[in-house]
């Protein structure tokens, strides 16, 4: 049976749309000055009227190549393709220091699981700690991480970590091949806290295929753990994937998502992620995040831009990773 607090919530994201919306945007007002956070990380190349990037100033690195033991349906390894890829410590020393002369301030260190769900790190931190030495900001996506890997990661003197909370048993066996259940995504994530990190939960939108399923309780969890900033992403289907013809998470259900993580997480800086759908749902999808109260967008619109205008908000283009901005509380 659901709890009572469960069930208020539900009621609270079927609330008419323009009222969700506007008591997500007061409690914004309430807590977070009036600015709005473009995270436009040099991962990817953004060019508008508004802002041109700097190649390499942020670069992500995978630390399997394009390997993952798991080749989850909605990725099947095409998302590692894009990084740069350091399979030993030498080589992931070498490459940060050839970022570091072309400009770059920072990395976000990722890869293919293996048949847990975890990133391999644990051969990596000495070399991780030197990336600290030669000035970067490291940013380290875990995986389902173990209690050890918490502390590891802390004393090597990584500045954050990402990781992805599930809510729904049944996608986390079809989608991710993973034999875990929402509350171990919650155990992992107190691990995490507990290890001294500065933790970005993310939460993805539309994961089991396009369907909603499990990104309430998602958000629940990360309500009750605690987190220093949330994440949320939206499904982008991918050619050759499983999911290559999903059908898209509507914009409505994103921005009403944002709004009911407005409100339970009111201190809680909250992100739009850079994976999303492109086009006008990606558009839509800002416009209703924006109104609900989101405190930063990675590689915004241009017509977001000018709707942050509108409603007040100063914004500024920051060229480092999504969880590391939007930040900026009244007290």
């Amino acid at each position: 049976m659901e709890s009572v607090e469960h069930a208020s919530i539900q009621r609270l994201l079927q609330l008419p749309l323009e009222e969700l919306l506007a008591r997500a945007w007061q409690v914004r007002v309430e807590h977070f000055r009036p600015s709005l956070d473009l995270a436009v990380p040099g991962a990817r190349h953004y060019r508008t009227e508004h802002y041109v990037n700097t190649p390499h100033r942020f670069a992500t690195i995978s630390l399997t190549g394009t390997a993952c033991a798991l080749n989850c349906a909605h990725c099947e390894r095409h998302l590692l393709e894009s990084m740069y890829a350091a399979l030993t410590s030498a080589a992931l020393c070498d490459l940060g220091r050839s970022l570091r002369d072309q400009g770059c301030e920072g990395v976000l260190l990722s890869g293919g699981a293996d048949r847990h769900g975890a990133v391999p790190l644990r051969g990596h931190l000495p070399a991780i700690a030197q990336l600290k030495e030669m000035g970067l900001q490291v940013i380290v996506h875990t995986g389902m991480p173990d209690r050890e890997i918490a502390r590891e990661l802390h004393a090597a003197g990584v500045d954050q970590v990402l990781f992805d909370v599930v809510g729904d048993e049944d996608t986390i066996r079809t989608v991710l091949g993973l034999p875990y259940k929402p509350e171990d995504y919650a155990r992992a994530l107190v691990g995490l806290r507990e290890g001294g990190l500065s933790v970005a939960p993310h939460v993805v939108i539309g994961l089991h295929f396009g369907q909603l399923r499990g990104e309430l309780h998602a958000i629940e969890i990360v309500r009750n753990v605690g987190a220093d900033v949330l994440v949320l992403v939206v499904l982008r289907p991918l050619p050759g994937t499983a999911m290559a013809d999903a059908p898209l998470p509507r914009a409505e259900e994103v921005g009403r998502l944002v709004a009911v993580a407005r409100l339970l997480l009111p201190e809680t800086p909250l992100t739009l992620g850079c994976i999303r759908p492109v086009g006008r749902a990606r558009v839509e999808m800002e416009r209703l995040a924006v109104l609900a109260g989101i405190n930063a967008v990675a590689y915004p619109d241009p017509e977001t831009v000018r709707l942050a205008a509108e409603r007040g908000l100063q914004v500024e283009f920051l060229e480092s990773c999504c969880t590391l901005v939007g930040t900026r509380r009244i007290h």
